[in-house]
């Protein structure tokens, strides 16, 4: 066997187990879809059909029939998905730079304690952070969702993320910078943030995701239905009598959405991102 057909044979078994991979990660999107244009008399049916016929397309419009504020949760873990995002990337950016640029006593130092925070399990300060928020009034509110994420463990891994893309980018240009009369806030403004694109996309993307996914805190701190976030919501189409599955399905798919449009218009950024931080 010759070294060319070595390589055909190697490419060919490359894609075959990346098809194979890609096939079970993607059965359970087709199971959503298929699911949220079923009958629910038809949604366990077997042997299972590999296109529902006939398509019910009316289950989207029922699940806000069946929720009436199904928008308005959606809104709501738009918005704060939105905010915590925004907030992460500008918290993340300042500090970045700081700790990547801004020569200052300890840093390094200061630098390893930030990141320690990493390493405490957010299990730990569930309870502490819900009886300081229940006594400043603040626990039935978006507060809770929006600042500590900012600020919590997701910034710190924006902070890391932002230095090691600043440490990249040449001294030379601070320096020029410099010359030219620029403080290190126009420094950070002008040059560094244009520069920092593909780190940018890649932490929105983490951050967009967890804050939009995010579960566990909307049902520790939300009691009133008016501000529940999608993932509370989900949990609505299941009662005493079981659960809507082509209905649950079809807010799914609808849930989903916002995460490929994120993920569609950043990939190239976020690819960059990921190939290119931390590199010299």
């Amino acid at each position: 066997m010759n070294n060319k057909s070595g390589k055909a044979i190697s490419a060919v078994v490359r894609y075959l187990l990346l098809i194979a991979v890609s096939a079970v990660i993607l059965v359970p999107f087709y199971w959503m879809i298929t699911t949220s244009l079923k009958d629910q008399t038809k949604v366990f049916e077997f042997p299972m059909r590999i296109l529902p016929s006939p398509a019910v397309w009316g289950n989207y419009a029922e699940v806000f029939e069946a929720q009436p504020d199904f928008l308005l949760h959606y809104w709501n873990s738009f918005y704060i998905a939105v905010v915590v995002t925004v907030g992460t990337c500008l918290f993340a950016a300042i500090a970045g730079f700081a700790f990547a640029k801004i020569k200052f006593p300890l840093r390094s130092v200061w630098f390893l304690v930030l990141l320690s925070g990493m390493m405490i399990p957010a299990e730990v300060t569930t309870i502490p952070n819900f009886i300081w928020f229940s006594k400043l009034q603040l626990a039935d509110t978006h507060f809770p969702l929006i600042v500590p994420p900012m600020l919590g463990a997701g910034g710190i891994f924006g902070v890391f993320l932002l230095r090691q893309f600043f440490i990249t980018v040449p001294n030379e240009l601070d320096e020029a910078a410099e010359i030219d009369g620029c403080s290190p806030w126009t420094t950070f403004w002008r040059i560094m943030v244009p520069l920092a694109a593909p780190a940018f996309a890649t932490l929105s993307i983490f951050t967009f995701l967890n804050s939009w996914e995010d579960f566990l805190d909307p049902m520790i701190y939300i009691s009133s239905s008016d501000l529940f976030t999608l993932p509370i919501a989900m949990k609505l189409f299941t009662d005493t009598a079981g659960t809507a599955w082509h209905l649950l399905m079809a807010a799914s798919v609808m849930a989903t959405l916002p995460l490929l449009l994120v993920f569609f218009f950043a990939q190239r950024k976020f690819i960059d991102g990921i190939a290119t931080t931390g590199l010299k």
